[in-house]
């Protein structure tokens, strides 16, 4: 006879629209194996609000989410929150789930990560967000040397409140390019819309060899993003196309599942 195995905690840090699409994706019974206990917001009101609607704990600090011990801590915040959090979570024997992948092109903390994660036998697991290919990427880039971009294709009000962003973009009759660099600059110009690149350059050539283009569309409704990979024997291209960054989010619960499936993609 089977003895029952016992759900695995899940709290949530972040407590916006991705985060909502875990929550969300858990009440409707995507999530079996998980219970949803907690979640934590820079914004106390969103906490409670999220808490109030899935029946989990809002939680006022880090602290005092880690004490309900869970098994995976989703972090769907920004990149400040996962310096904030990544050692804790990990010291307290949590997993990590990370959607803010741009954290890592800081090499010391990538470092400093990968070396709690090991000491204290825990996991920290990239999300895909709004790419993917993660598992050819990472194949290409072991059979040879090899060359990694990703071009990324956005409407220009997206690029609002950063350096590049200027009016005569809303009205350009051609695609302009605002950026083009390799994934470290790019994260440090655009902290919270380039982890893509980041995600991309970890899984090839690494945060200073991927080359990164950044091009304002007028009219352009979500993102593309084109990853392209080259070897002496394989040639990657990876084009994914999202309306909205709903697929981050979703991503999550994708990989969520696959952690606990008996068959795993």
């Amino acid at each position: 006879m089977s003895l029952q195995r016992r759900k695995l905690k899940l709290a949530i840090v972040g407590c916006g629209f991705l985060g909502r699409i875990v929550a969300e994706a858990w009440k409707n019974g995507l999530l079996p194996e998980y219970e949803l206990v907690a979640c934590l917001s820079r914004n106390p009101e969103s906490a409670r609000s999220l808490a109030d609607s899935y029946k989990c704990k809002a939680c006022a600090d880090l602290g005092e989410l880690l004490e309900l011990a869970p098994d995976y801590v989703v972090e769907a915040a920004s990149p400040g929150a996962v310096k904030e959090i990544a050692e804790a979570v990990l010291s307290a024997g949590a997993n990590l789930v990370l959607l803010s992948i741009g954290a890592l092109a800081d090499a010391s903390f990538l470092a400093r990560i990968e070396a709690c994660a090991r000491a204290n036998g825990r996991r920290v697991h990239l999300a895909s967000g709004a790419i993917g290919g993660f598992d050819v990427l990472r194949t290409a880039a072991l059979m040879s040397a090899i060359e990694a971009s990703i071009t990324t294709e956005k409407g220009p009000n997206s690029l609002r409140n950063t350096a590049v962003f200027s009016e005569d973009l809303l009205d350009a009759s051609d695609k302009r390019e605002v950026f083009s660099g390799n994934a470290r600059d790019a994260i440090a110009l655009f902290p919270t819309k380039v982890n893509v690149a980041v995600a991309t350059a970890l899984a090839t050539a690494g945060a200073d060899a991927t080359r990164v283009s950044i091009n304002s569309v007028a009219g352009f409704k979500g993102d593309d993003h084109r990853i392209e990979v080259r070897g002496e024997e394989v040639h990657v291209v990876v084009d994914i196309y999202s309306r909205t960054s709903a697929i981050a989010g979703w991503s999550v619960v994708a990989l969520l599942q696959n952690l606990v499936s008996p068959i795993a993609f």
